[in-house]
């Protein structure tokens, strides 16, 4: 088996860099297959002949695909293809849905309920708790999405307390349109200072003070609902 395996990152205009900084160039015959299918790219890079194109992005590391022999690539998906065309296949896949989407729905719960305990709002704001847990679940939760709430590395009530004030410092301060100085730690700071305000915020209605009309909060959990109930 040919071992021509190589770690290349992405370039401008298409260009590929090599692990020393140099440009590079695939050998002649070979394509590239993007990032996205697991089990096509798993039966070419298992052939040992391929270049995987990734990139860092803070502390992760992101692939983009990889470059490989042409005709190994093509054999790949037809392979691929030929499985996931059977009908075992397609009832295993059709049970892995089900089963993912029942253990989606139960940390949607899960987390909702995560959120409304972090809020902990007076029972006199208890249906407003309700709201921003919702609009907080809704934008956090999803597959994907990227948010703490997908990770598994703290606990529940944490990615609840973090996700929550996330959505405070979007959707209640100015967050989005400020201008921070490009200084390390900067962006950090401002998080911080910001995420302080929040905390002062929902004391407010922990305690079940009076809630002026022009609070931030009140408008952006009626905002959200707005929203909703037009969806």
């Amino acid at each position: 088996m040919t071992n021509n395996i190589k770690i290349v990152a992405p370039g401008k205009n298409g260009q590929l860099i090599g692990e020393k900084g140099e440009l590079v160039t695939p050998p002649a015959g070979w394509s590239f297959l993007p990032a996205g299918d697991a089990g096509v790219t798993r039966k070419v890079t298992a052939q040992g002949n391929y270049w995987r194109v990734q990139y860092k992005k803070g502390r992760k590391t992101i692939s983009k695909g990889v470059w490989a022999p042409t005709d190994t690539i093509a054999t790949a998906k037809q392979q691929v293809a030929a499985v996931r065309s059977t009908e075992g296949y397609q009832k295993k896949r059709a049970a892995d849905i089900q089963r993912r989407e029942k253990k989606q729905q139960l940390y949607e719960g899960e987390f909702l309920q995560a959120v409304v305990n972090y809020l902990d709002f007076h029972a006199s704001y208890a249906t407003l708790a309700q709201q921003m847990a919702q609009a907080i679940t809704q934008h956090a939760i999803p597959v994907e999405s990227g948010t703490v709430a997908r990770t598994q590395l703290i606990p529940l009530q944490e990615r609840a307390a973090k996700a929550a004030i996330a959505w405070m410092r979007h959707q209640t301060t100015a967050y989005d349109k400020l201008k921070i100085a490009r200084i390390k730690g900067e962006r950090r700071a401002v998080r911080r200072q910001l995420a302080q305000q929040s905390v002062q915020l929902l004391s407010q209605y922990r305690k079940g003070e009076a809630i002026l009309p022009n609070c931030p909060l009140m408008k952006a959990i009626q905002k959200q609902t707005k929203l909703n109930h037009h969806e």
